[in-house]
């Protein structure tokens, strides 16, 4: 979505920026630096209102997601987050409470995840070119395991039992599915689409997603198909990753898909992601994949590449193609000269890496 402003008028985009925990705000304010020297180029502006939400928050008040907080965020245009966690907090906490109730609540249904391997990046999987890794997930977000739905029977006896219901609803996957096929279509896409499931195990889900997916791709016959197995994907993305154009899959499946094509890209330094409510009105965050990286806090040492790369998918959900345009090119320039994508390996400190970037990006 676009932020508000007439025709003539400097455009404007309110971004709500969750620094988080860790070197989350390192990150993050890297990649504003970068964001704001391209606003500037192309003649927008970004109004950004910082909001402290995360570990460190949880830890002093034992909120993680205030409502209040919450109606603010859906007044935004984008959402621009960093990482949230703390050693402190026992699993689950932020996830479920702050980051999964962002995604329920403003119904931010794809997880979006560009793949792209740059050009003078090494990727763990040898002899990969930039050409043989191009590719982009589209997972469902708001449905599958990660519903919560289930529950305990006879807790902490040795007869114990422990439910947990995958939910798929037509609705869900369908508008799922045709956000895959209709994203094959945009330019830089090779206009396929691949279905990753698990049919033969998975009858009833695996059912409903082939059945949808069959009946959408009749709808765009000029769209390639396939079905693979999710297991096979594994296989066939580390010996053969230039098979994938954009693959749809459900939310548990594409949450371990896209891990290990972060590592086919050369690692969670350069992998960055989009939680989208592509529908009108709708609020899309959008975030680096790894982690807070604790050990790395204040150092310096923290690659912020994926961060950056995360604000390049926001600028294009705000219709600044151009600003994003600018960033990758930033981007390319930057990997070229660093050493690694690894933290603390990266031959510049994490604000070194950010002014790389900006100078690109401003040239380009």
């Amino acid at each position: 979505m676009s932020g508000g402003g007439s025709e003539g008028a400097l455009r404007r985009h309110r971004i709500a920026v969750i620094p988080g925990d860790g070197t989350g705000p390192e990150v993050i304010r890297e990649g504003l630096k970068v964001l704001r020297a391209v606003a500037a180029a192309e003649g927008f502006e970004l109004q950004t209102v910082e909001h402290d939400l995360g570990g460190e928050r949880y830890l002093r008040t034992g909120e993680t997601l205030p409502d209040p907080a919450l109606e603010e965020l859906r007044d935004a245009d984008a959402i621009y987050l960093g990482a949230v966690g703390h050693p402190q907090i026992k699993p689950g906490i932020l996830e479920r409470d702050l980051l999964l109730r962002l995604r329920f609540e403003l119904d931010q249904y794809v997880n979006l995840r560009p793949v792209r391997l740059y050009p003078g990046v090494r990727s763990p999987v040898g002899g990969l070119a930039p050409e043989d890794v191009d590719m982009a997930f589209v997972r469902e977000n708001s449905e599958g395991l990660y519903a919560g739905t289930g529950g305990f029977f006879r807790r902490g006896t040795p007869q114990e039992v422990a439910l947990q219901d995958s939910v798929n609803t037509r609705r869900g996957v369908e508008r799922c599915v045709r956000f895959a096929f209709d994203l094959a279509t945009r330019p830089g896409r090779r206009g396929h689409v691949t279905l990753a499931h698990k049919t033969n195990v998975l009858t009833y889900a695996g059912d409903l997603w082939q059945r949808v997916f069959d009946e959408v791709a009749a709808e765009h016959p000029g769209i390639g198909t396939a079905y693979v197995h999710v297991d096979a994907a594994c296989i066939y993305l580390l010996e053969n990753p230039g098979r994938f154009d954009v693959v749809v899959t459900d939310n548990m499946f594409g949450d371990i898909l896209t891990d290990l094509a972060a590592t086919v890209q050369g690692g969670m330094g350069v992998a960055a992601g989009a939680n989208l409510n592509p529908d009108p009105g709708g609020v899309s965050m959008f975030e680096p994949i790894g982690g807070t990286a604790p050990d790395h806090t204040g150092r310096g040492t923290i690659n912020p590449i994926a961060a950056i790369a995360a604000g390049e998918l926001m600028l294009r959900s705000l219709g600044e193609d151009a600003a994003a345009a600018r960033v990758d090119a930033g981007i390319r320039r930057a990997v070229s000269k660093m050493r690694s994508m690894r933290a603390a390996e990266m031959g510049f400190s994490t604000a070194e890496v950010g002014d790389l970037v900006t100078e690109g990006a401003v040239d380009a």
